[in-house]
């Protein structure tokens, strides 16, 4: 199958037909969606030195990642990168990743841009503080943000769950269920999403005339062993958790090991929630899951994130958009009425 039967198929002019399968604004939604649904079923994939010539793009999607940064270099990142790349494939792009050291970040950005090795980027873990957005803009350089810039919201593309609600909805089922000595294992906070996920727990406990105990509340990657180490060391207080809410499930296992290594039942003795990306590799799944958990999945994220930056470059005129997600709240077996 090549372009010229494909036209013939359609009953339209190779130009057109070249045009929607590239993305060109100027042919109209409709003509695109029928273009691209006759060319998959035709098993048609257009010569991707051809497009480039034809477009004047790389037909690459790059993605920065500086050594140090903690959170981007698990299977959260990866599941992430995995459903975005089933977006680029379907529409003919490739994924370049560079691993650089954090001195060089903001020079691997201006190479992709003066060097033309990719048509746009997404950005990962926008800090409280973040600025690439600003370099990028300076590079004429189309991004979105896999979470959200505080200030730029208005300003930038994004993609995000309500991190803030999400974790005000788990804290109000604990404090519903008589549990007041919540203990929360975070993410980084530093970085933007835990910072959110922080604030719907203590907006919760405010909310009903309950202050978070600083002794209950830890930070750092989002790891197995700091989720059984801290378990551990808050359930040997002398006024121990009875709940903890975590907010990743790898964590969450960490908490669970430690509940049982200190002789207490995870659900009875001790309740846990946790935050769930629906990691392909570690399912919570089940009639009735073992971790209640607020959930969304990181691979549709990273779908609707490519997505969104490939309509970037097909109008660059377009104004900034945005999808704000909002996570299920999903009952297990690890919670249950305070002791």
């Amino acid at each position: 199958m090549n372009l010229k039967e494909l036209s013939q198929r359609l009953q339209l002019s190779q130009t057109t037909v070249s045009r929607a399968l590239n993305g060109y604004p100027e042919v109209s939604p409709a003509t695109r969606a029928r273009v691209a649904e006759m060319a998959e079923q035709l098993g048609y994939m257009p010569n991707s030195q051809a497009r480039r010539l034809a477009t004047g793009r790389s037909m690459a999607i790059g993605h920065v990642i500086p050594r140090s940064i903690h959170e981007m270099m698990n299977p959260i990142f990866l599941e992430f990168i995995a459903g975005a790349g089933e977006t680029y494939s379907k529409h003919g792009y490739d994924m370049i990743l560079s691993v650089v050291e954090d001195a060089d970040e903001e020079e691997a950005y201006r190479q992709i841009a003066t060097r033309k090795k990719a048509d746009g980027v997404i950005i990962h873990g926008p800090s409280r503080t973040e600025h690439r957005h600003k370099l990028l803009q300076g590079l004429n350089l189309p991004f979105v943000v896999h979470g959200r810039i505080p200030g730029a919201e208005e300003e930038t593309s994004w993609i995000d769950m309500n991190n803030r609600r999400a974790f005000e909805r788990a804290t109000n089922l604990l404090l519903d269920l008589g549990h007041t000595r919540i203990a929360l294992l975070n993410g980084l906070e530093y970085m933007d999403f835990a910072h959110r996920r922080r604030e719907g727990f203590e907006n919760a406990l405010a909310a009903r005339n309950l202050t978070a105990d600083p002794e209950l509340m830890r930070s750092a990657d989002m790891t197995e062993p700091f989720g059984c180490d801290n378990a551990i060391s808050m359930l040997r207080l002398d006024n121990p958790p009875t709940a903890f809410l975590v907010s990743s499930m790898i964590t969450a296992i960490g908490v669970a090991r430690a509940v049982g290594q200190c002789g207490l039942q995870t659900g009875k003795d001790v309740s846990i929630i946790t935050h769930d990306d629906a990691l392909s590799f570690l399912p919570n799944s089940g009639e009735v899951p073992i971790f209640t958990c607020t959930r969304s999945s990181v691979r549709y994220a990273g779908q609707k994130a490519a997505e969104l930056l490939l309509d970037m470059i097909s109008d660059p005129f377009q104004k900034p958009s945005s999808l704000h997600l909002d996570a299920e709240l999903i009952i297990g077996q690890s919670t249950g009425p305070a002791p």
